[in-house]
């Protein structure tokens, strides 16, 4: 008696007594003296068999109907030569599907990054105050992004940290006697954002360029350095480590005023990387401070 062990479809074959006698024939073998038993297999529903095996038996039985002449047209492929009758249904609509939901994602992305430049356009970046209005729509885009992270883990994938930022929205603001104290609503005005990171040093310099119109000796910038440590697969430890302001006429400017422009600007503490691809981060502080940056190129700078 033959047994088969392992196709799906086959039923193991036990001795006669465990069989109806529906289910056994038995014929006369072409050799003399044996006989061939034959398992005749019981109807089975479509709700009983495997989609994927359905699928594959219908398959095979379009193929069986192909006729024999059009099996010399041969379709050349990575995977080798086969006929051109011959699709690999199941795994094609896999690809279909994963690659059309991936689409969306990335469309939907896109979207909402444009949203959200557009949300902060004109502001200058939050730091002297916006509407109530305009800082919640822009919080709700900043969420939408987050949720949509391509970097779930970014402490370990610093490399895409690396490099060098602006900033284009915060909500640190500089307001009231603040900004008077610093002549900030006078002459003097506020110019780029700028963070550099250095992962192979664990370092991060954050440059805040100012200007003054008509006073180009007044031209300078507050650089302040601090060290970084991972804290978690999203959050790193913040370390204020120095600070300079040049050139000498703008240290005259702010240094009686010093202590409150750097403790405006200080990033000591930690920092979350709630967001971060190839070209914009967001990250919250320990402060509930936000802060959304795009990657900058400063080769013009240096």
């Amino acid at each position: 008696m033959k047994t088969c062990h392992s196709f799906p479809l086959c039923r193991k074959i036990q001795p006669n007594n465990y069989l109806s006698p529906n289910e056994i024939e038995q014929r006369p073998s072409p050799h003399e003296g044996s006989m061939v038993t034959k398992l005749v297999q019981p109807p089975m529903t479509d709700s009983q068999v495997n989609p994927l095996i359905c699928r594959t038996m219908n398959v095979m039985k379009v193929q069986n109907f192909v006729p024999v002449r059009n099996h010399s047209r041969i379709n050349t492929s990575r995977f080798g030569e086969r006929p051109l009758w011959f699709r690999p249904i199941t795994f094609i609509k896999v690809a279909e599907h994963n690659s059309g939901s991936g689409l969306v994602e990335l469309q939907t992305l896109a979207q909402k990054k444009r949203e959200l430049y557009e949300a902060v356009e004109g502001i200058n970046r939050g730091i002297f105050g916006i509407p109530s209005a305009k800082k919640s729509e822009i919080e709700s885009l900043v969420k939408q992004l987050e949720s949509l992270n391509p970097t779930p883990y970014p402490t370990l994938e610093l490399e895409k940290v690396a490099g060098c930022w602006r900033l284009v929205y915060s909500t640190i603001s500089i307001l009231g006697s603040k900004r008077t104290k610093l002549g900030l609503r006078d002459f003097i005005s506020l110019d780029d954002f700028l963070q550099t990171i250095d992962v192979s040093k664990s370092k991060a310099v954050n440059v805040i360029q100012f200007s003054a119109r008509g006073l180009s000796l007044l031209a300078g910038q507050l650089s302040i350095e601090a060290s970084f440590k991972i804290a978690s697969s999203t959050k790193v430890d913040i370390n204020f480590e120095n600070s300079t302001i040049t050139p000498d006429q703008l240290m005259k400017v702010f240094r009686k005023n010093y202590d409150l422009l750097l403790g405006i600007f200080n990033p000591e503490g930690w920092l979350e990387i709630t967001y971060v691809d190839d070209s914009m981060r967001i990250g919250r502080d320990d402060k509930s401070n936000i802060f959304v940056l795009e990657r900058f190129d400063d080769s013009n700078n240096s």
